[in-house]
């Protein structure tokens, strides 16, 4: 099966809008279930395969994501590229809410996750490069794709990826603000670490859905402005992965 492109969905993308000609398929992978059926259909002309992180009702969180069988059901169906899409908070100051970025680096503060498909017994042990979490070339055409459709992207940032379901502590985010992170999320690693163990280009689309703990101006972070800010942003990723596509 040739698929150009794999899009994971976060936070607010459980399906792919404008997807045609749409099947559904349950893969069987040696790590147990996905998330959920992986949807291929056709979308600017080309091949598309959907997976919603946190499944199509929102009922995965983060920390239970199995991310080692929604990559892996993706590789088996022919992906080689994958876009995972995130919702984020912002920590830097020009990452505010409804912005959109394509992050360069990563910081892992998660916990208790199985970050690799070594972890099974009798598997090959490797030890890959990771120096830059995010393939550049693909991370270079998202950037190009989105100044394309017209829609404006911060290229480059640190995501620093934390254990959720709960929101930071304003002493977390002054932490991760110290070691440099740009952006707060629940579900880059070890999505990218995975990606990379399988040879998929990978990278991240961060949709800011509220400035975190601390930076903003607002003394309570909103959960119901934080999925009105995350609808805004999310309308405008078929039109950068409708311009990908066409690279």
């Amino acid at each position: 099966m040739t698929i150009d492109l794999a899009v994971i969905g976060g936070s607010g993308l459980y399906n792919f809008p404008g997807l045609e000609n749409a099947s559904r398929h349950s893969v069987d992978t040696p790590f147990g279930a996905a998330s959920g059926d992986v949807v291929i259909g056709d979308f600017a002309g080309r091949r598309v395969a959907f997976l919603a992180r946190h499944g199509e009702s929102h009922t995965v969180p983060p920390h239970r994501v199995n991310y080692r069988a929604n990559l892996w059901a993706l590789h088996s169906l022919g992906a080689r590229r994958v876009i995972g899409v995130n919702a984020v908070g912002g920590i830097r100051s020009d990452m505010g809410p409804r912005v959109i970025v394509v992050p360069d680096q990563i910081i892992d503060y998660t916990h208790g996750r199985y970050t690799s498909f070594c972890d099974v017994e009798g598997a090959e042990v490797r030890h890959i490069d990771f120096s830059e979490p995010y393939t550049e070339t693909l991370r270079r055409q998202l950037i190009e794709a989105a100044s394309s459709a017209g829609v404006a992207a911060i290229d480059g940032g640190c995501y620093g990826a934390t254990q959720g379901p709960r929101l930071e502590t304003r002493a977390e985010i002054a932490r991760m603000k110290r070691d440099g992170c740009d952006l707060v999320g629940m579900t880059g690693m070890p999505e990218a670490v995975l990606a990379r163990e399988l040879e998929l280009d990978y990278a991240c689309l961060a949709l800011v859905a509220n400035f975190a703990a601390g930076c903003g101006d607002e003394a309570e972070i909103s959960i119901e402005e934080i999925f009105a800010h995350l609808a805004a942003a999310t309308a405008e990723v078929p039109r950068i992965l409708g311009a990908l596509l066409k690279t």
